[in-house]
């Protein structure tokens, strides 16, 4: 008489491998996923360096016209000193970023392959 669980045994071991194949095929995705996600946080750290250093301007300038009274001048020159020193420093801040990201990866492959892409094996050019 057969037993009963030699069935289920054929199943979970089914299963198990198509959890394996499934968490593999996760695991290739993650690199360029976590690419993605860096470089959108890099791009709104950089707007809000933005954004801020353009507030922040008007800020000083706005503390300048209440307590000076230069009613308008204040703010226009808070707003132009604001805007230089933003711009200045998401360009440093950019090109900084743009040279790590250039840099060769210390992890990176002896074959050159960064991890991302397709898994299909490479073909050799004559």
């Amino acid at each position: 008489m057969p037993k009963a669980d030699e069935p289920n045994d054929k199943a979970l071991d089914s299963l198990d491998a198509r959890l394996d194949a499934f968490e593999a095929r996760k695991a290739a995705e993650k690199p360029a996923k976590a690419a993605s996600e860096k470089a959108n946080q890099d791009g709104y750290r950089l707007l809000a360096d933005l954004i801020g250093g353009v507030l922040v301007g008007l800020g000083f300038g706005w503390l300048l016209d209440h307590y000076v009274h230069t009613s308008p001048w204040g703010m226009v020159g808070g707003l132009l000193i604001g805007l230089g020193l933003s711009i200045f420093s998401v360009v440093r801040k950019a090109t900084k970023m743009s040279a790590q990201a250039s840099a060769p990866s210390p992890q990176g492959n002896a074959d050159g392959d960064t991890g991302g892409g397709s898994t299909a094996p490479k073909q050799k050019r004559d």
